[in-house]
């Protein structure tokens, strides 16, 4: 008796959610209805009206003989709660039908929740996110949750590994963090993540490639451009958002440090464990993707890292057209800064030093305020990092000042036994609630 009570709970429940606001379900029923008392309406005109008088006849007989037998007070309610019923019966009927073709793995019962969903993500805020590498995929992780309007806008520097293999043996850009960020905005992102991230192991020409990025690819090779394989992947994946890259331009990193040292490749600046004094790219000023200009004049609310700030991040700010359409953005522009330095780029680097870095490299004003990690990790995961030259990034309340920016600081670190990451939730979360909490000051 109570499983069936609790069950008639449950279905009384997903019934009421329809009728919630937002949905734009109760307006679509209610014009169904008027269309069937339009046909009927529309019949009987069509034959001289004949039909109605027998119906009004015959109908006000059944009302004589139900209200002889019952009340008015009796019957009358229950005409209508039966009617009530009716319309829910085939109304549910109708979307178990629905759910069963589009939502066949989860049942009916999320049907309103996908609904739901749908109409929250899409009414988000327009957020471009700059970066590359872990930390932009760590974040979309997150912030696809509040937003399916995320314009990811990523480096395209990388030359080693996969990448770099498939960009000098076929041309074009890498296409290892595109192929994060993909999979990061993805609805089934834990299979798709563990598909993309296949590495395989044996055969001489495939060995060390991912299937994510041979997948980008051959798209590359059927659609004939990079852009459209991205679009077309984006499609095949139903990404929340979009992914672009900075620029299609075959990148090239170089490094001057401050011994003298001049390093060019991405993946040997960092082997090279030195200080950078200087960083550009060739060719020099490469034209931005049109895309990703538009993008960042429609935007809502910018974000710049996390991720590594000579290879990742400041990569994407040496084009020229990205830092002119940042600078003249008039929106909340905040800067994610990373919770322990990295040799070999920002070893004994502060909060402040990283925002001196990026000043330098693109030479204007580009965001507002920075997002620091409040408490530092367990000592016994800063020893292990000690021992491969990384340390926490110290905040020096101070000099950030001093740049004109604002501090935000939070908690949004996840820490297991061996490493420090950002934590996709905890980050997303405090952007967002930044976001509302400053939007309506500028």
């Amino acid at each position: 008796m109570r499983s069936n009570r609790n069950k008639l709970t449950a279905k009384s429940r997903r019934w009421v959610k329809w009728l919630r606001p937002g949905l734009f379900v109760k307006r679509w029923m209610f014009l169904s209805t008027l269309g069937i008392l339009s046909v009927g309406i529309g019949v009987m005109v069509w034959l001289k009206l004949t039909p109605v008088f027998y119906t009004v006849r015959f109908v006000g007989n059944v009302l004589n003989l139900v209200t002889r037998l019952l009340p008015s007070y009796i019957s009358g309610p229950i005409a209508v709660l039966g009617g009530l019923l009716f319309i829910i019966w085939g109304q549910t009927r109708t979307l178990r039908m629905v759910t069963e073709v589009l939502l066949p793995a989860n049942g009916e019962d999320t049907l309103w929740d996908a609904i739901a969903a749908h109409r929250r993500l899409n009414r988000g805020p327009r957020i471009v996110v700059i970066g590359g590498g872990t930390g932009l995929s760590t974040l979309l992780r997150g912030l696809k949750h509040y937003s399916a309007n995320i314009t990811a806008i990523v480096t395209v520097a990388d030359d080693g590994g996969s990448s770099g293999r498939l960009r000098r043996e076929m041309g074009g850009i890498p296409p290892g963090d595109i192929r994060n960020c993909l999979t990061a905005l993805a609805d089934e992102e834990k299979l798709l993540t563990e598909l993309f991230q296949y590495r395989f192991e044996a055969g001489s020409g495939l060995s060390g490639h991912s299937f994510g990025n041979l997948f980008l690819s051959a798209m590359n090779e059927i659609t004939g451009d990079w852009e459209q394989a991205i679009a077309a992947s984006s499609q095949v994946l139903a990404i929340r958002g979009r992914v672009l890259p900075a620029t299609l331009s075959d990148v090239r990193l170089w490094a001057t440090l401050s011994d003298g040292r001049r390093i060019e490749g991405e993946s040997n600046i960092t082997k090279a464990r030195g200080a950078i004094a200087e960083i550009g790219c060739l060719p020099a000023d490469p034209p931005a993707l049109p895309q990703a200009i538009e993008a960042i004049k429609d935007a809502d609310y910018i974000v710049i890292g996390p991720g590594s700030l000579y290879t990742s991040i400041i990569p994407n700010l040496l084009v020229p057209e990205i830092v002119e359409a940042l600078a003249a953005r008039v929106v909340p522009r905040i800067y994610i800064c990373n919770i322990m330095t990295e040799p070999g780029e920002t070893q004994s680097y502060s909060v402040s030093d990283h925002i001196r870095a990026i000043d330098r490299a693109c030479g204007q004003y580009l965001f507002d305020a920075v997002l620091v990690q409040k408490k530092i990790p367990s000592e016994n995961i800063i020893s292990r990092y000690l021992q491969q030259g990384s340390t926490p990034v110290l905040l020096d309340r101070k000099a950030i000042m001093d740049s004109g920016r604002r501090i935000l600081i939070a908690n949004v670190m996840s820490e297991d036994e061996n490493t420090v990451r950002h934590d996709p939730k905890r980050l997303a979360r405090v952007l967002v609630k930044w976001y509302e909490r400053t939007r309506g000051s500028w």
